[in-house]
């Protein structure tokens, strides 16, 4: 490989990086906003879509809630203080950390 070809290869790769970091800097925050997206849509099939229940329905909208106040009845739900149908065994399987996802979720949609 010649001097002219080395240079030009090495121009392509710095610049082939340099437009690269803008998607590699985003990466992890996408990542992340589709993880709690997808913990937030299995809630979905009865709270409805971004938690808004279907209107005359039993099941409580969580748009809009208290993030604290949906914490601690998802910890009443695991611990089984709070009676329910469902609930009790779903809840038993998200970590608190995946808890807090789903609430913060919740909490920042509109009613």
């Amino acid at each position: 490989m010649n001097k002219k070809t080395r240079f030009l290869a090495l121009c392509m790769f710095a610049g082939w990086q340099l437009l690269m970091a803008p998607a590699r800097a985003q990466a992890p925050a996408d990542q992340q906003v589709l993880y709690t997206r997808a913990l937030a849509a299995t809630c979905a099939n009865c709270h409805g879509t971004d938690g808004r229940a279907v209107e005359g329905s039993s099941v409580v909208s969580l748009a809009g809630l208290d993030r604290t106040y949906l914490i601690a009845q998802m910890q009443a739900f695991k611990t089984g203080a709070r009676p329910a149908t469902v609930m009790h065994q779903i809840s038993k399987g998200y970590s608190e950390t995946q808890i807090g996802i789903i609430a913060s979720y919740f909490a920042a949609q509109k009613k």
